[in-house]
């Protein structure tokens, strides 16, 4: 078996990672929306789009892409469930101004000056803020006043909002008829419509780390990829994750439309297994919620340390050099929670 099979079943990787961005037409039209609307220089640019398609990814590429402009003071969040009063003080640290015991009104003040000396020095400040759809309608309005923040004539801050799809229904809450009235470009990233997308999107991953067709995945593998995992990055990326260990281990070269049955008949067993457990305990007698999510969780970490245990057996029989310029650490946004979606 190739060195590349076991080296590949690690680079489907959960955590969003800007290396791997495949430029979709959705994606496309989406950083075209971004571009656009970072152009404009104020008011809110809103991405959403299903768990797992892309919009973390796509937010990464685009902060490391405006990190590196000397113009731009961008900084990135990944914001929890908190209050008005909450959301500000993250902001202003993740901006890196001092919000210890200071009422709003002060904090509004102290990011008023910060941004306008900046502005002032011939920087522009961007806001990207994900999982909007944690924040309550106050929170949201929050925002709001920190878009009206201006010096001149000019905005000093601007702000792009990525969430899941149902933050559209909360920015046609009435109560947010302001906010909405200020969003200069928006777009809804979807699944990958079409199996040969999803192809694409495979190779793309794969050739990323060298991949030379071993081991080789037919037209009907790839077409059954994408009818189990709906044509949704993440669970694209998962699924590949443990069909290549599969192959990996069972020394195959090639995976056809049997092989990801196979694969696919493993994990609903995987599940069947904790439900049929569960359905067992129920006829003694109720079995209390808790205890079936216990067990559960219980039968995913295995799994997942059975899976750990045989990535790091390849890593040490097959080691992979880093590419030249590549580090090996890891970078931590400010005040970012980080998190996927795919």
């Amino acid at each position: 078996m190739s060195s590349f099979t076991a080296s590949s079943t690690s680079r489907f990787i959960w955590n969003p990672d800007p290396r791997f961005f495949f430029e979709s037409q959705g994606h496309a039209r989406a950083l075209a929306y971004l571009h656009y609307g970072i152009e404009q220089g104020e008011g809110f640019v809103v991405v959403t789009g299903d768990v797992g398609t892309g919009k973390t990814t796509l937010a990464r590429m685009l902060y490391e892409e405006l990190q590196r402009s000397r113009d731009i003071l961008i900084v990135q969040l990944s914001v929890p469930q908190c209050t008005a009063n909450e959301l500000l003080q993250i902001v202003a640290d993740a901006f890196g101004v001092k919000h210890e015991r200071r009422s709003k009104a002060a904090l509004l003040r102290e990011l008023f000056d910060f941004l306008r000396l900046h502005h002032e020095s011939g920087k522009r400040a961007l806001l990207l803020v994900d999982e909007v759809q944690n924040l309550p309608a106050p929170a949201l309005e929050t925002l709001r006043t920190l878009s009206n923040l201006h010096s001149e004539g000019e905005a000093l801050v601007q702000i792009i909002l990525l969430g899941q799809a149902e933050f559209r229904h909360t920015l046609n809450a009435p109560t947010l008829r302001q906010l909405r009235q200020r969003v200069i470009a928006s777009c809804h990233l979807l699944p990958f419509g079409e199996p040969a997308e999803t192809q694409a999107y495979i190779e793309h991953r794969l050739r990323h780390v060298g991949w030379e067709d071993d081991p080789s995945l037919t037209e009907g593998a790839f077409r059954a990829i994408h009818e189990f995992t709906g044509g949704t990055p993440r669970r694209i990326n998962t699924f590949c994750d443990r069909l290549l260990l599969f192959s990996y281990l069972e020394e195959h070269h090639g995976i056809t439309e049997e092989t990801v049955a196979t694969v696919v008949d493993e994990i609903s067993s995987d599940f069947r297994g904790v439900a049929a457990g569960s359905a067992g305990a129920g006829a003694g007698g109720q079995q209390p919620e808790d205890e079936r999510v216990e067990r559960l969780e219980q039968r995913i970490a295995m799994l997942e340390a059975v899976l750990q245990s045989v990535r790091d057996s390849i890593a040490r029989a097959f080691p992979r050099s880093a590419p030249a310029g590549e580090a090996s650490g890891g970078r931590r946004d400010a005040g970012s929670g980080g998190r996927d979606g795919g």
